[in-house]
This record gives structure tokens, sequence and C-alpha cells, in this order.
């Protein structure tokens, strides 16, 4: 069953893609793992899945031990708290959530100096929902700037949570404000290469206005399990 629901978001990436005149290899696919167990990853993994999304820290290190023997790469996407940066930054390959410097700050001085540097997206909070984290778009700039000065992190874009919007054009626009911000940022920080926007309701629309990284749970994995509370 994974396999065929891994099989449809596939296919639903490649007709997004070609309704946007992009490659398919252009949007990467981010597989939303929170809730999930360890046998979920191993089994979507066997289907060629290989880069993972959690929210919640000790489930995710809980399942980095358990499948340490596959080579998969590990996004932490959840908010960040301040005693929780060490092992993120010791275990994770990207971190999504970043909204401050004080936590940029945090895993750059904590990131393993072995390791490779730990790729960064700037969370912005483009709908203003006082729910949800991340910077605002006139706090961005002057973010990106001192992150991207920070040893032991490589800054590579932006990723948005919108809020619930079931029209696609609406959906649209936001996304479209999303990636208007990262094309200022990219006249002087040329290298920014990232827009982990979408998720399973708006993965069309996302990629219409240039995701190149979408995030998705419930079209692969069905609803989601209560959370763990560790």
């Amino acid at each position: 069953m994974l396999a065929d629901k891994y099989s449809a978001v596939r296919q639903q990436i490649r007709l997004a893609c070609e309704n946007a005149a992009r490659s398919p290899d252009s949007v990467a696919l981010l597989a939303v793992s929170k809730t999930r167990s360890a046998d979920e990853v191993r089994e979507l993994s066997h289907c060629g899945q290989r880069a993972f999304g959690e929210n919640y820290l000790q489930e995710a290190l809980d399942k980095i031990d358990a499948l340490s023997g596959l080579d998969l790469e590990w996004h932490f996407i959840g908010p960040i708290q301040s005693n929780k940066t060490r092992p993120i930054a010791e275990h994770f390959d990207w971190v999504h959530s970043v909204d401050r410097l004080k936590i940029a700050s945090r895993l750059s001085e904590q990131r393993p100096v072995q390791l490779p540097p730990l790729n960064i997206c700037l969370q912005v909070n483009i709908s203003d929902e006082a729910s949800k984290s991340g910077c605002t778009p006139d706090e961005l700039p002057a973010l990106a700037d001192a992150v991207a000065r920070l040893p032991n992190l490589r800054l590579r874009g932006l990723m948005a949570i919108p809020k619930p919007e079931d029209n696609p054009q609406r959906q649209r626009a936001v996304f479209a404000q999303v990636r208007q911000l990262l094309e200022q940022l990219q006249h002087t920080q040329p290298a920014l290469d990232t827009l982990s926007m979408g998720m399973s309701a708006d993965t069309e629309a996302a990629i219409l206005e240039g995701s190149t990284m979408v995030r998705v749970g419930t079209a692969l994995f069905g609803p989601r399990n209560p959370p763990s509370t560790r």
C-alpha cells in the first residue's frame, strides 16, 4: 500500500512539473514521517525514498538510531526549543524551521566538526499567524545575512507553511510571495537554491510557484497517528 501511495505522489509531482514546464528532477520529495514507525520509514525507503522529515525530536532520534544502517537523509521540520538544538545539530542533515539567530548560532556551535555543514532553511511566517513559528518577511533579510555568516551551517533557502486554503489561485498567490522573498535574497546570496513549501493538500500550487521541495505526509502514509509526547 505504501508503494502505491508513493507512486501516486511521485506521479502528482511529475504532472505538476509538466504543467509548470519544469523538470521533475527540480522538485525533491520530503516524506514527513512524524508519528510513523521505523518500519514504515524502512518500507518507504525500499521504494526509493531517501529524505524524511520529523517534527518530534525524541521520536525522531529513536528512528534515526533504529535505521542507522540505511542511507537516509533526515530533516528537522518542527519548532525548535533552544535546549534541544544539540541533538538536532548532531543527528540531522537539514533543518527547515530556523526563525531566529539564537537558534542558528547554537546549531552552528554544536554541529560536530567531522560532519558536513548543516543545511538550513529559514522559516517565514508568510500568513502572519500567531500560532505558527517563523520570522516576518521584514525580519528576513537581516536574519539571512547573519545566518549565512555562521560556520558549520549552509543556508539553502526558505520554508513556509501558509494557512490552509482550498482555492488553488489563493494558494498560488501566497507561495508566489515566498518565491519573491527568495528571489530578493538571491540578489546578494545567489547560492540560495531551496524553497521548502507545499504539503499534501497544496503540492501542485507550490510547484507551479517554484517549490523545490514538497513536504508530504498524509498522501504517503494516510491520516496521522496521535503524536508522541516525548
